[in-house]
């Protein structure tokens, strides 16, 4: 069955061309143009993707995605002409999966897109077990993708725990962003994108306790790792 995406996205031109291009591909494409009414729909029936602006009439993109995060699991990549690290971060913050920059190209958006196909896949046909394992005093949680620091449970979004996740069954080991890439998006093609910087800072903003050294470490012109000490 192909998998079903609700475009939100009031610039017409940009959603036809986008809901074109998704169809050509043979996925399942529904197009909204209000932000209070495509979260209705969102939350109303069920699409493995939410393409969304940021910008909308009635309700943006950022209340949209809290919303619908709140109550359901669907995956969400913002369209946004905003490029700034704290709009970035705002998005993640309210549970976006992914982000696209406009103007875009879109041989880009199909590559994100597919991505975030595999990953549900992936996701859908393993089994997680109760745990996965501890980090110096962190406890992660696969079942609910959660870590716990001395008995203070840190909720995580999806993909801010399989980042975590990663870099833990690495330790010691320097993952470039490549590596991340290929393991927590499943990229497989050449896309250009900061989204892991965004990741990992917004990753530490959970995880790190003020005044102690961060437990993922950066390695200057590499990437980074978490080591044991």
């Amino acid at each position: 069955m192909s998998k079903k995406i609700l475009v939100i996205e009031d610039e017409k031109n940009l959603a036809r061309f986008v809901s074109l291009e998704l169809q050509h591909e043979g996925y399942q494409v529904t197009v909204i143009s209000n932000g209070r009414t495509g979260l209705d729909v969102a939350l109303d029936k069920d699409f493995d993707l939410v393409l969304l602006d940021l910008l909308l009439p009635e309700m943006d993109g950022f209340e949209i995605t809290r919303r619908l995060q709140a109550e359901k699991t669907t995956y969400v990549m913002m369209m946004t002409a905003r490029d700034s690290v704290m709009d970035i971060v705002a998005g993640l913050d309210r549970g976006a999966d992914d982000y696209i920059i406009k103007p875009f190209a879109i041989e880009e958006l199909l590559a994100r897109v597919r991505a975030i196909f595999r990953r549900q896949d992936i996701e859908s046909s393993k089994k997680p077990s109760s745990t996965m394992g501890d980090y110096q005093n962190l406890k992660l949680n696969s079942q609910n993708r959660s870590v716990v620091r001395e008995g203070e449970e840190i909720s995580l979004t999806k993909r801010e725990f399989d980042l975590l996740s990663a870099l833990v069954t690495n330790v010691n080991h320097v993952l470039t962003r490549e590596d991340l890439l290929a393991s927590v998006w499943k990229y497989d093609d050449s896309v250009e994108t900061n989204v892991v910087d965004v990741y990992i800072r917004y990753l530490r903003g959970k995880i790190d306790v003020p005044g102690r050294e961060s437990y993922i470490q950066t390695v200057r012109g590499m990437g980074y790792v978490v080591r044991e000490h």
